[in-house]
């Protein structure tokens, strides 16, 4: 399951005072004194009761969301992809609650046992927050396959409690959400790096042990399909090229499939 990370009592912190110490440091999930610091920085902003309604409220005087804060319809942007990182809050509506009947659970990710291709850690910042039954997986033993089995083995289910800050390790941790008790919302900081989109994010099928889909194909991806499907020799070719020698084994796996 992600690994608990306790960075103990810290001070509350703005938001600009986080970003800054997150900019001083960056954000390397594969150093312990940088996640260290990344876990004080998002406890000490988690600390900070008022600065996401502020936020929020400054958002409605001005007319809304700009640029730099707008995710998508559950997460709000706290700050811009920079030194490797990312900063985000997320929505967590409860049953019955109006955002739930009106989009239902899979537009919240409910229900969907996935992994994640790149690290990140939360913390509960209101509300009972989230539960989610947990396992971990290999990835490098997979290929990635549609219906491939996969050693799935399973942790714990456990909830994202206020305070309680979480590290997600990358192509390890696999977790199916469940609503809160009541609306909740979790602070991340998210690793940001260009070479993460050639790895896959994977859903699973936990009962039968095995990978059910793939959640984030390429641009490339869909480029690639895209012109076999259209019928060209070239890129069937080129697809062919890819299945042999592309340094993505995602991309590997999807030519060698159109080349066929």
């Amino acid at each position: 399951m992600p690994r608990e990370l306790n960075p103990g009592p810290v001070p509350a912190a703005t938001l600009a005072e986080s970003v800054a110490r997150l900019d001083a440091h960056g954000f390397d999930p594969g150093d312990e004194d940088s996640l260290t610091n990344a876990a004080e920085a998002l406890a000490g902003l988690a600390a900070n009761r008022s600065f996401l309604g502020d936020l929020l409220l400054d958002g409605l005087r001005t007319g809304g969301a700009g640029a730099d804060t707008a995710y998508g319809p559950q997460a709000i942007m706290l700050s811009p992809p920079r030194n490797g990182y990312f900063l985000r809050a997320n929505i967590w509506p409860a049953r019955g609650d109006p955002a739930f009947e009106a989009s239902g659970a899979a537009s919240f990710v409910y229900g969907l046992p996935h992994d994640h291709n790149f690290d990140f850690l939360t913390v509960g910042y209101f509300g009972p927050g989230y539960a989610s039954d947990y396992w971990e997986y290999d990835y490098a033993s997979v290929r990635g396959e549609i219906g491939e089995p996969v050693d799935l083995r399973f942790v714990e289910h456990s909830r994202l409690a206020q305070g309680r800050v979480l590290h997600y390790r990358a192509h390890r941790d696999v977790h199916c959400q469940h609503p809160p008790e009541s609306l909740s919302v979790s602070l991340n900081i998210c690793a940001a790096s260009p070479a993460q989109g050639w790895f896959d994010q994977y859903r699973f099928d936990t009962d039968a042990g095995r990978i059910a889909g793939v959640l984030n194909p390429s641009a490339n991806e869909v480029l690639l399909r895209l012109g076999v499907a259209l019928g060209s020799d070239a890129v069937r070719a080129l697809a062919g090229e890819f299945a042999e020698g592309h340094p993505s084994a995602a991309m590997r796996r999807v030519a060698a499939e159109l080349a066929r």
